[in-house]
């Protein structure tokens, strides 16, 4: 009786430790003090932003997005769309600077970018004094997309006046990052669907493990998804492995990150099916499990997961099926979690103004 009551006192105190909020926490709650603090960063005249993604740096957030100036919403097939940087501090919410990323038929020192959009960007820390964003310049049924990159000033405030074509290295050899390489390197491990010459993206913000960075990279149109690194220089994605198993679900738009064992777990969005959230795993980061749904993910929606871990929590983020007054992506959740497998809901996003 001693060693079992021993062993329940062992196992309560696991259990409190490893829980991350404190008990009879109110995820909607939270969420709403949340949203009532927000601000708007995009300029006045935007009538449509998509894709963000920010880096917080010496007290500076600097977000990218795409944006447009003629209607709401968001379209590769759009020319107008155009990529955005904004430059908020942190403590005042005031945002400081807008600028220009990149934008179709733009002149650049050493390039003139094609006509199409400008879609979306990233951005990653390079080094002290730099910023590097990515953003994919396409114009479907056209020509190749192609992913590019210009650099940020963080003392001077200011972008360089040249851009650059980013490189995407496979078991073929090294081309240009866009979508006929990445998806004959998928056709070798065994993909199916149709090609596209469109929707190759950084969708992942990049990652550090072990001192290398690593991204999730998507041909969003084609269903297509893989994990990369990044070289030194910044400038090249090499394929680590793929993952679209199973074919028929359509997965797309992967977060992905990294287990305390050190197994590599994605959450995938799905456009086919019951448009629930699928998770694929892998030891190596070259061979993975088909994509099957987990019970701490359930009636999903077709949105972008994320993905991430700050100070040892993991955060996951994703979008509910469910709507308010009919409106679609209206409930955001944001899930926490020590070890990936047992989550908490800390913020329940719910909003009509999605």
């Amino acid at each position: 009786m001693h060693s079992a009551f021993l062993c329940l006192v062992l196992f309560a105190a696991a259990s409190a430790s490893a829980a991350v909020l404190p008990s009879g926490w109110d995820a909607k709650a939270a969420a709403d003090r949340v949203l009532a603090g927000l601000v708007n960063v995009s300029a006045p005249e935007v009538k449509g932003a998509h894709d963000a993604e920010m880096t917080i740096v010496n007290g500076r957030a600097y977000i990218v997005a795409e944006a447009n100036d003629v209607k709401p919403g968001e379209a590769p097939s759009w020319p107008f769309i155009y990529a955005t940087l904004s430059v908020v501090n942190v403590k005042t919410l005031v945002v400081e600077q807008r600028l220009l990323v990149a934008k179709g038929e733009q002149a650049f020192a050493n390039e003139t970018l094609p006509p199409g959009a400008c879609f979306v960007p990233r951005v990653l820390r390079r080094d002290d004094r730099t910023l590097r964003c990515y953003f994919t310049s396409e114009e479907p049924g056209k020509r190749q997309s192609q992913v590019w990159f210009r650099d940020f000033d963080l003392d001077r405030r200011a972008f360089s006046d040249t851009i650059h074509r980013v490189q995407l290295k496979t078991s073929a050899g090294t081309f240009p990052m866009q979508p006929k390489p990445f998806y004959e390197d998928a056709v070798k491990h065994g993909f199916k669907r149709e090609p596209k010459d469109y929707g190759i993206y950084l969708f992942d913000p990049i990652k550090v493990f072990d001192g290398k960075h690593y991204a999730g990279i998507n041909n969003y149109a084609a269903g297509q998804n893989a994990l990369a690194t990044l070289n030194a220089a910044m400038d090249t994605f090499e394929i680590v492995g793929h993952f679209n198993e199973p074919p028929e679900l359509k997965l797309t738009e992967p977060a992905i990150n990294r287990l305390p064992d050190g197994t590599w777990m994605a959450i995938c969005r799905q456009e086919a099916g019951n448009q629930n959230y699928t998770f694929t795993t892998s030891r190596d980061g070259v061979h993975w499990t088909p994509g099957e749904h987990r019970s701490f993910v359930s009636n999903g929606a077709a949105s972008r997961p994320t993905f991430d871990r700050f100070n040892g929590i993991y955060y996951l983020g994703w979008q509910e099926r469910a709507r308010i007054a009919g409106v679609s992506r209206s409930i955001f959740n944001v899930d926490v979690s020590r070890d990936g497998v047992a989550w908490e809901r800390k913020y329940r996003f719910e909003t009509v103004k999605s």
